[in-house]
C-alpha cells in the first residue's frame, strides 16, 4: 500500500549546486515541502532519519539496454530496473536494439506496454533510426518518446545508418533530440582484418581499443557534429571515449541553450586499458575502454561542462557469451546497480564533488531530454529521491548482484558508500536491500 506521506528528516540535501541540511516532506507522489526542519502532520505519516546520510535526486540514466524483447537470456526490463532502483537510478531510457528493433510505432509502443506492467524504475524509450524507416520517424510524437537513436559506426544488421543522404534527410527534418553512437565501421573494419590476419579469432582483448581506436571514433563523431551544424539539429553524442573528441564540445553556453552535447559513461571514467589483462572480456565495450591519458581527459571534460551527462550504457550479456574468444565474445557489460556509489568513490578521492554529481547524473538528463518535474529536489516535483550513507562499506560478490546476467565488472570492488533507501513517486520502494512489493513506476513524460 502507498504511505500517504513520508518525511525525511536531518538530510544533508544535495541539489543545484548547494548542500543543506534539512527535512523534506512527501505527500502522494510529491514533494510538498523543503525546510530546515518539518513536524510530522499526523500519525501516519512515516519518518525517515536521514542523519548523516546525503539525500539525492533520483539519478536519470539515459542510456540502457535492457534487452527486452528478444533478448531476455541476457536481461529483461523487471530484473535490470530493479537492479538500478537499488542502484539509486530511478528513470531510465532504453535503447531500441532489442529483437525486433523498436523502428516502428508499432513495436515501440509493445515496449512501452512491457514496462507498464513490469519495469520498477521510470520508463522511456529511444526510438530507432535505419537507412529506411524516415516516415516512421516523422510519425513519432516528441512528446510521449525520449528522442531518436542513430547507430552511425556500428554493426547491428539494419540500425547501422550509413547512406549519407539518408542521415542528412533524418538530421534536417526531426526536432527529436537525435542520439548517437559514433564509431567509423570501416576503420574498425579495417583494423580488425589486421588483427585476425595475425591472431585469427583470439585476438587478445588489449587490443580492442586499438581496433575500435581513437581515430574510428574521432572520425564519426566530428561528421555528425559536422551534420548537426548544417541542418541546426538537436545532436546528443552518446559514450565518449577518448580526449581527442573532447576537442569537439564547448562549455561556452548553458546547457538548455546548447545545440550539441556530449555523455561519458562509468566504465570508461572507471577502466583504463591498463585492465584489460585482468578483466579481459568484462570490460570489452564498444566504443573500447582506452587509455588512462584519454580517461583523464574525459574527467577533465566533465568537470569543465565540456562533457554535460554521465550515462551507464547498461549492456549486460551473458557469461558464456563474454568467454567466446575475442571475435564471437560481444561487447557491453552491467551498470546500473553500481554506478552512483562507483561516483561516490571518485568522490572520497576527492575527484568530483556531489553537487557535480547530481547536476551530470539527475539534473543535466532532465534538462536536456526536458523530462517533466524530474531531476531536481524541487516543490511539486515528483518525489523521485535516494539516500545514501557515504560510511558504510561492502564489497560487489555475486551474492549481492541483481542483474540477470549475474556478474559484474566491479567483482571483488570494495564501495565506501551504499544506496539506504530508493523512493519512487512518492513510496518507499528499496530499503537496506529490500524491495517493496507495490510498483510506483511511472512512464517519462516530456515538457516539449
Amino acid at each position: 500500500m502507498q504511505e500517504k506521506s513520508i518525511l525525511i528528516k536531518n538530510a544533508r540535501i544535495v541539489n543545484e549546486g548547494k548542500i543543506i541540511e534539512g527535512d523534506v516532506l512527501i505527500e502522494n507522489q510529491f514533494i510538498t515541502e523543503i525546510s530546515e526542519s518539518i513536524s510530522a502532520k499526523n500519525g501516519d505519516t512515516q519518518v525517515i532519519d536521514a542523519e548523516n546520510k546525503f539525500l539525492l535526486p533520483g539519478m536519470i540514466d539515459d542510456q540502457v539496454h535492457f534487452r527486452e524483447p528478444g533478448l531476455t537470456h541476457k536481461a529483461n526490463i523487471a530484473t535490470e530496473s530493479k537492479a538500478a532502483i537499488a542502484g539509486g537510478i530511478t528513470s531510465f531510457i532504453e535503447m531500441p536494439n532489442t529483437v525486433p528493433q523498436a523502428t516502428t510505432i508499432e513495436k515501440l509502443e509493445d515496449k512501452f506496454q512491457i514496462a507498464a506492467e513490469t519495469s520498477y524504475a521510470n520508463y522511456s524509450f529511444m526510438f530507432g533510426g535505419t537507412n529506411d524507416n524516415l516516415d516512421e520517424i516523422l510519425k513519432v510524437d516528441s512528446k510521449n518518446v525520449a528522442g531518436l537513436k542513430l547507430f552511425l559506426g556500428s554493426s547491428t544488421g539494419n540500425m547501422l545508418v550509413d547512406n549519407p543522404e539518408v542521415l542528412e534527410k533524418i538530421f534536417s527534418s526531426t526536432d527529436l533530440l537525435i542520439s548517437v553512437h559514433c564509431e567509423d565501421e570501416e576503420t574498425i573494419r579495417t583494423n580488425t582484418k589486421k588483427f585476425v590476419d595475425k591472431y585469427g579469432d583470439d585476438i587478445p582483448v588489449k587490443y580492442h581499443p586499438v581496433i575500435r581506436s581513437a581515430e574510428s571514433c574521432y572520425l564519426s563523431s566530428s561528421k555528425a557534429i559536422e551534420l548537426a551544424k548544417k541542418t541546426g539539429a538537436r545532436l546528443h553524442v552518446f559514450h565518449l571515449s577518448t580526449a581527442k573528441e573532447m576537442g569537439l564540445f564547448s562549455n561556452k553556453r548553458p546547457l538548455k541553450d546548447k545545440k550539441i552535447t556530449a555523455e561519458v559513461c562509468i566504465h570508461h571514467l572507471w577502466f583504463s586499458d591498463e585492465d584489460y589483462d585482468q578483466k579481459g572480456t568484462l570490460i570489452k565495450w564498444n566504443p573500447a575502454v582506452k587509455s588512462s591519458t584519454d580517461r583523464a581527459a574525459l574527467w577533465k571534460a566533465l568537470l569543465d561542462d565540456r562533457i554535460d551527462v554521465i550515462a551507464t550504457d547498461h549492456a549486460p550479456h551473458t557469461l558464456d557469451e563474454k568467454s567466446n574468444p575475442y571475435t564471437k565474445a560481444p561487447s557491453g557489460g552491467p551498470l546500473v546497480q553500481h554506478a552512483v556509489v562507483a561516483l561516490m568513490e571518485a568522490y572520497h578521492r576527492e575527484q568530483i564533488s556531489l553537487e557535480k554529481i547530481v547536476e551530470k547524473m539527475a539534473h543535466n538528463p532532465a534538462i536536456l531530454f526536458q523530462i517533466e518535474k524530474r531531476g531536481f529536489i524541487r516543490k511539486g516535483y515528483y518525489a523521485d529521491l535516494i539516500l545514501v550513507d557515504p560510511h558504510n562499506p561492502w564489497t560487489v560478490t555475486k551474492d549481492n548482484i541483481l542483474y540477470k546476467c549475474g556478474w559484474s565488472p566491479f567483482e571483488g570492488t570494495t564501495f565506501k558508500s551504499r544506496i539506504t533507501h530508493t523512493i519512487l513517486n512518492g513510496s518507499l520502494v528499496y530499503h537496506n536491500a529490500q524491495f517493496s512489493k507495490q510498483n510506483a513506476a511511472m512512464r517519462l513524460t516530456f515538457e516539449r
